[in-house]
């Protein structure tokens, strides 16, 4: 059996008030001007094509599984999501997202799960809206990376993480566009998508909560990182060892308020998709690292291409196909 772990949708309400932020000039989001512009353009075909599978949670997404031997997906709305509105029409859109899903899981309960959309940028309504989604039948929620260029290790995001730690939801960090404040040397080269922005950003903010002392007040959190951990276990020992000298100097002090290593927290806390991104020796790689009970199976559906992935993580030499397949998504997610 094969559960693919990171999979986009999106409603038509949303890439509407998508295109009105666009149109409207979208303040203060330089970089969803770069992001979503692509993918809102009717002359390139790919967007076209991208648009078309983000919308369905049917027949032509259900077309795609089979040809490419997925047998479940996990399905989370697509990013930039929600966070880049006012909070009350992110709100409005992750409510009215969350209805939509769930309703496609309930049609088709063996083929479909799905982790919630919220606003962050309104915090205690976002919490409530997590109940609620559990109550739908969510299984987690999915956090688009930087709200507004702030992230989770801010303490005004405590009550969404209180929430995901006491009704056991995981969050989902998954990319987005950097923040305006760090966009301009990315962009300049046009690195500000999935070639390198997306992951150094979403490194980022993992390591802002890791080395903030998040997992110190929420030791039960679980949040997953896609696309093989976004490049930190590769950089472990590294972070470590430079941690533990920072954290002896005084001016540093302040900013790193963790208890223990990296480390430590990102192999007790983390979960770690293979998002697009099923090559050989970075998933054995990661596997050594994280052991086989955080790796798990992931396509990047419609980003990527199902039956491509499929096929390259076949290529694949692992310690437990199954738990990769399978099995840790059924534990980490308390899939049906």
């Amino acid at each position: 059996m094969r559960i693919a772990t990171e999979e986009a949708f999106a409603t038509p309400a949303l890439i509407g008030a998508w295109r009105k932020l666009l149109d409207d000039g979208a303040p203060g989001e330089s970089g969803f001007k770069l992001l979503i512009g692509f993918f809102l353009n009717p002359g390139v075909e790919r967007a076209a094509i991208i648009g078309e599978q983000l919308l369905d949670l049917g027949e032509l997404r259900l077309k795609h599984m089979d040809e490419g031997g997925v047998d479940k997906q996990l399905i989370f709305i697509t990013s930039p999501g929600v966070q880049v509105f006012a909070a009350d029409l992110g709100r409005r859109l992750a409510e009215e997202a969350n209805d939509i899903l769930s309703g496609a899981v309930r049609a088709h309960p063996d083929r479909f799960d799905g982790l919630a959309a919220i606003a962050p940028q309104a915090p205690d309504d976002a919490a409530k809206e997590l109940e609620r989604a559990k109550g739908l039948g969510l299984k987690g929620v999915v956090i688009n990376s930087h709200t507004k260029g702030e992230y989770l290790d801010n303490a005004a995001y405590r009550p969404i993480l209180e929430a995901a730690e006491s009704l056991g939801m995981p969050i989902y960090i998954h990319p987005r566009n950097p923040p305006p404040s760090m966009l301009q040397p990315f962009a300049e080269r046009h690195l500000e998508r999935s070639l390198w922005g997306f992951q150094t950003e979403t490194a980022l903010h993992a390591l802002r909560m890791i080395v903030s002392g998040v997992f110190d007040d929420f030791p039960k959190l679980k949040i997953v990182l896609g696309h093989l951990g976004e490049g930190l276990p590769f950089w472990l020992d590294r972070i470590d060892r430079h941690f533990s000298w920072g954290a002896n100097s005084g001016d540093t002090v302040p900013f790193w308020t963790a208890k223990r290593p990296p480390g430590e927290y990102f192999l007790e806390n983390f979960y770690i998709p293979s998002s697009g991104h099923n090559w050989d020796p970075a998933v054995r790689f990661v596997e050594e690292v994280v052991g086989e009970d955080r790796l798990m199976f992931a396509v990047d559906y419609p980003y990527e291409n199902c039956r491509a992935q499929v096929d390259q993580a076949g290529a694949i030499t692992l310690k437990n196909p199954e738990k990769f397949y399978h099995l840790n998504a059924e534990r980490v997610f308390k899939l049906n």
